[in-house]
């Protein structure tokens, strides 16, 4: 959703994450099409890879345009981490791509977009160095509101910039890359998605297409945090280290992706742990979500707010997934190779003292309840 060239890769963490093998084979068992393949993307990765790690002809790729390194001279709790997954049984990588996206998961230092100190994003990579090309035009504070169509046939597209509207014809395609949130609600504005959702809101169907806006899925994200003993300076992306495992042995492919970061995590709900600025964190992550929500228009015009009812822990094993990431997480953080660097944990903390606390607080008899209402299920 980020307003700027390049989208995310201007303003996210830096760290170039494959997709596992067995994702890309589903994929390609889905669509009925080879070239979704992870052999297939696999070619295509080492062709646009320029790896300046551990040399890998098999897996990575040398002199394409997208320049990666290893997350150089690492923080280190970057590398205690990985020992401390060591030792709960997470075999260690050379990085988090490669073979490790090909078995049961692993961990490793981060591989990332940085060059020179510099962040390198999709569009200083792929457009900036063409923006001379007569056949480039690049416009920015242009907010695209419809596909143009003659009959079913999409001819154009309609923008405004500085309060004016503006239409640009197609001579060859049209091709609409604007987000998992704002792709649906052009197709939807322009008359393509499901007719009874745009008729309700006042728009005439172009396309009976009612997938559009459906299936919508999102990484669940939360934060568990340390104090440091000693605080170390920020390096790199201050984000180095990962580990891809398993919420259950007996799933086909991981589905868990914490990461460790160098400063607290804090939001609206987290802020009562008000954790100390010199603190780090392990984000757990659920990346293969089961849960299923959809977009929803509210009305015919681009200004009118697009409704997001992402249903998020509408199914139960990603709740059970994201208990499970956490338990790791702390395991990580409590053991004995990470103490140099704990002073103690903010977050969550004690959880069978605020047991004892809300016990205390609510009697037996509402205790269960109030707990699961209150902070989830324990």
């Amino acid at each position: 959703m980020a307003k700027v060239l390049g989208g995310g890769s201007s303003i996210n963490a830096m760290v170039w994450s494959r997709g596992h093998k067995n994702d890309w084979d589903f994929f390609a068992h889905e669509a009925g099409d080879p070239s979704w393949s992870y052999e297939s993307v696999l070619g295509i990765y080492r062709r646009i890879e320029d790896w300046q790690g551990t040399p890998d002809p098999l897996r990575r790729g040398k002199g394409g345009l997208v320049y990666l390194e290893p997350a150089r001279y690492p923080n280190p709790i970057a590398p205690a981490m990985l020992e401390a997954a060591r030792s709960l049984g997470v075999p260690t990588f050379d990085g988090h791509n490669g073979e490790m996206m090909e078995g049961e998961g692993g961990a490793a230092i981060a591989n990332v977009r940085i060059r020179d100190g510099r962040r390198l994003s999709v569009f200083r990579t792929y457009a900036y160095p063409y923006m001379g090309r007569h056949n480039l035009t690049v416009l920015t504070g242009a907010l695209v509101t419809r596909i143009v169509f003659d009959g079913k046939r999409a001819v154009g597209v309609e923008f405004r910039r500085d309060a004016q509207s503006h239409r640009i014809a197609a001579h060859c395609e049209i091709v609409l890359s604007l987000g998992a949130i704002n792709t649906p609600k052009v197709l939807m504005q322009s008359g393509i998605g499901d007719e009874s959702e745009l008729a309700r809101a006042g728009i005439d169907v172009v396309q009976r297409l009612p997938g559009v806006g459906r299936n919508f899925q999102d990484h669940i994200l939360t934060g568990c945090v340390w104090e440091y003993k000693t605080p170390i300076p920020l390096r790199n992306n201050a984000a180095e280290a990962t580990f891809f495992w398993k919420s259950d042995p007996s799933r086909d492919t991981p589905d868990l992706q914490p990461l460790q970061v160098e400063v607290p995590f804090s939001t609206p709900e987290t802020a009562h742990f008000s954790p100390p600025t010199a603190s780090w964190s392990m984000l757990p992550g659920v990346v293969r979500p089961r849960s299923r929500g959809h977009l929803r228009i509210t009305g015919p015009n681009p200004s009118d707010p697009i409704e997001i009812v992402a249903n998020t822990f509408s199914d139960p094993t990603d709740m059970k997934a994201l208990i499970r990431a956490i338990a790791l997480c702390r395991e990580i953080g409590n053991s004995a190779v990470m103490s140099p660097f704990v002073k103690r944990e903010v977050m969550p903390g004690n959880l069978a003292g605020r047991a004892r606390k809300l016990r205390a607080r609510c009697g037996d008899s509402l205790f269960a309840s109030e707990l699961h209402r209150k902070d989830g299920p324990r």
